[in-house]
């Protein structure tokens, strides 16, 4: 039985009131009086099902609403460095949103710290990683320019910071600083930075050398 199926929808309301509060506010400031006021239960009702605020987190991030896994799986390429990248991209902004970022951001206290933060690290872990391998290959097909190892490694956290910078930003400040849409985001700096790192002469785009 999973996690969710073992859930009753007053944990689920539960659970819900203390994430939006904490993307809200952050942990230390969220209250398990105002978990329980906005989940419409009473107070000793959260420590029925939970033993507290923690307990709370530590369920929710066992549960793909709150904390999104992500797998090598998820990444699939045709040797097309641009259209491999946005792709790259776009499956990586369907797990990493504004709201997971703000989750994250929340989350960030010291009583936590341990007990979270290899849930946190899971994503961009297995992102730099895809990256680093992709890069790899490509590099050895001739097609950026040849790099020692750790280079590689500086594209591969440069294009995630890429990334995530951008999520981030729009997560704390919404469209202050700039109503620039993700998907037009995503198209602009990953042709830039293609333009930065391929090997010079033509590349191939046909698309039919393979897909991982």
């Amino acid at each position: 039985m999973t996690q969710k199926q073992q859930l009753d929808k007053t944990g689920e309301a539960i659970i819900r009131a203390a994430m939006e509060l904490i993307m809200e506010r952050g942990y230390g400031s969220s209250t398990t009086k105002e978990i329980a006021r906005r989940a419409g239960v009473n107070e000793c009702t959260i420590f029925r099902k939970f033993k507290g605020k923690k307990e709370i987190v530590l369920a929710a991030m066992k549960l793909p609403e709150w904390n999104p896994g992500l797998r090598e799986g998820d990444f699939s390429f045709t040797y097309d460095l641009e259209a491999d990248l946005t792709s790259f991209a776009r499956a990586y902004a369907e797990k990493v949103t504004p709201e997971m970022v703000r989750i994250s951001m929340g989350l960030r206290a010291p009583e936590l710290f341990d007990d979270v933060s290899e849930g946190i690290l899971e994503i961009p872990r297995v992102f730099k990683s895809v990256l680093k391998t992709y890069f790899e290959e490509m590099a050895a097909r001739g097609w950026i320019s040849s790099a020692p190892a750790s280079d590689l490694e500086g594209l591969a956290m440069t294009f995630l910071s890429m990334n995530f910078g951008f999520v981030f930003l729009k997560g704390s400040f919404g469209d202050k600083l700039t109503v620039l849409e993700q998907e037009a985001y995503m198209e602009q700096s990953v042709h830039a930075f293609v333009n930065g790192i391929k090997a010079g002469g033509s590349h191939p785009a046909d698309g039919k050398e393979g897909k991982a």
